[in-house]
């Protein structure tokens, strides 16, 4: 099973990684009014159901993967991947 965790700051908190990100979009050129920036974990775990995959990444994300002080964390299990024959094109 796969799940998708994603964790970024709480409101209220400063993002100094956003805000040199959205100064350096707007030197740029770009209309950017604000930028948060979060980190999102695909991970690859045993699990019996769906909300046993939750579960435990929920727990991971207590344990290890946010500062609860300070990040807000999601998690979404992902469907199983389909394999396919055709190579994607860049």
């Amino acid at each position: 099973m796969k799940v998708k965790v994603e964790v970024k700051l709480k409101t209220g908190h400063f993002d100094p990684e956003g805000d040199v990100t959205c100064k350096s979009l707007r030197d740029l050129g770009f209309l950017v009014e604000e930028v948060k920036v979060s980190k999102v974990y695909t991970i690859e775990m045993a699990a019996g159901s769906h909300r046993e995959g939750e579960k435990k990444a929920g727990e991971m994300c207590r344990k290890l993967l946010a500062n609860l002080t300070k990040d807000d964390f999601s998690v979404e299990v992902l469907p199983p991947e389909r394999r396919t024959t055709q190579k994607s094109k860049r």
